[in-house]
């Protein structure tokens, strides 16, 4: 098989990181990968060039998979003793590759949507760089007067008040790009023609008349020139709408659709959909960009508190599934792009294992509470991974 750019993460991700490869990966597939450990300690050390390298790497590769890794905090920077307080290593890759990152809940028959009227996965398309992830902002201690500049290559300057501060407060300056946000279209509709599933899309462009409506000018213009036609072949729908318009549409809805967000917007309705779903630990996640290199992750944490208890000698209950979809989405790919039928076979026999052992009523504990089958067993995290073994022995 070709090279997989393989990331180690933090924490209790970190562990159970190990535990995967060992008991799931290791033991039926030859793994080609290409190491960084973006772990906080070492990003430290390299000054975070680890998380530059990773990224290019993917873009070598085309293929990389990521474990959860912390974003520093002050906090952290104390606890870590680190020389500054490192930018997220989400947010450099995805500059890196300029992709969008689509995250998608994994369905389980015995645990229903909070939402009563979703009956298909929702897919929050999420904007992968700029905007409040890359901002500039202060903190003011005094009264003053806040401006925005621009001066063009030629010396043109644009010039306007921001507002004339009579006290202290906060001041963010944040930025996008033509090119990134036409990145994002063309990701958008590609993935939508190939899911073949509606494209919705949302902003705020009647408050954000130019920051906004940018976005919401280029999404129309490449859809009316590029994607109309072979949208209407597939008998798929592309339509804008204002983001709390949106959200009402997709309560009320019975999912099966994308929806793609501005960065912020996506990060927050992905949380919202993958909770309302079931839980966080049952979303994947992956980015993608125009010119088709892949990044598969988990879409959350590094499960700091269980962690905790793990260093502690306590044995924890952390639900493996969105690490071990990251996996399988690489291995899929990977094998997609190499014509590795077997490589996608057992990509699809370990998916169909994880599920198997949830749907008989053994699960972590974070799925026991939504549990509404049969009685459910809540398992460590080792004894779910040892069960997910078992099952998939079977396949093979």
């Amino acid at each position: 098989m070709g090279k997989i750019v393989e990331m180690d993460g933090d924490e209790m991700t970190r562990i159970i990181w190990k535990m995967i490869k060992d008991e799931l990966l290791e033991p039926f597939v030859e793994l080609n990968t290409e190491y960084y450990d973006l772990g906080l300690p070492h990003r430290d050390e390299t000054n975070d060039m680890v998380s530059i390298e990773a990224g290019e790497a993917i873009k070598k590769y085309k293929v990389g998979v990521k474990c959860a890794t912390i974003t520093p905090n002050a906090q952290r920077v104390e606890e870590y003793n680190l020389k500054e307080m490192w930018k997220s290593p989400n947010g450099t890759i995805r500059a890196i590759l300029d992709g969008t990152v689509f995250r998608a809940p994994v369905l389980v028959s015995g645990i229903k949507p909070s939402v009563r009227s979703w009956e298909k996965p929702i897919t929050i398309a999420r904007h992968a760089y700029g905007d409040v992830y890359k901002a500039t902002e202060f903190r003011l201690e005094k009264p003053g007067k806040a401006e925005l500049v621009f001066t063009s290559e030629d010396g043109e300057e644009k010039r306007a008040t921001i507002y004339d501060f009579e006290c202290g407060g906060v001041l963010q300056g944040m930025y996008n790009k033509d090119t990134s946000i036409r990145s994002f279209a063309h990701s958008c509709f590609k993935y939508a023609i190939s899911t073949k599933q509606d494209l919705w899309f949302s902003t705020k462009d009647t408050i954000s008349k130019q920051y906004d409506q940018t976005f919401k000018l280029i999404f129309q213009e490449i859809y009316e020139n590029e994607y109309k036609e072979e949208f209407e072949k597939n008998g798929i729908e592309y339509f804008y709408t204002l983001i709390d318009d949106a959200v009402a549409r997709v309560i009320r809805s019975k999912g099966g659709y994308i929806w793609a967000c501005k960065n912020y917007d996506g990060d927050v309705m992905s949380d919202m959909v993958s909770t309302a779903f079931g839980s966080l630990a049952m979303m994947t996640s992956v980015l993608v960009s125009p010119d088709g290199n892949y990044e598969y992750e988990a879409a959350h944490g590094t499960v700091t508190r269980h962690y905790y208890r793990y260093l502690e000698g306590e044995k924890t209950s952390t639900n493996p599934v969105a690490t071990i979809f990251a996996w399988t989405g690489a291995l899929r790919k990977r094998g997609e792009l190499d014509g590795n039928a077997e490589l996608m076979d057992f990509a699809a026999k370990l998916e169909k294992a994880s599920l198997d052992v949830i749907e008989s009523g053994r699960m972590t504990k974070d799925l026991v509470g939504l549990w509404q089958g049969s009685q459910a067993t809540a398992l460590t995290t080792e004894e779910f991974i040892q069960a997910i073994r078992a099952e998939l022995e079977k396949y093979i």
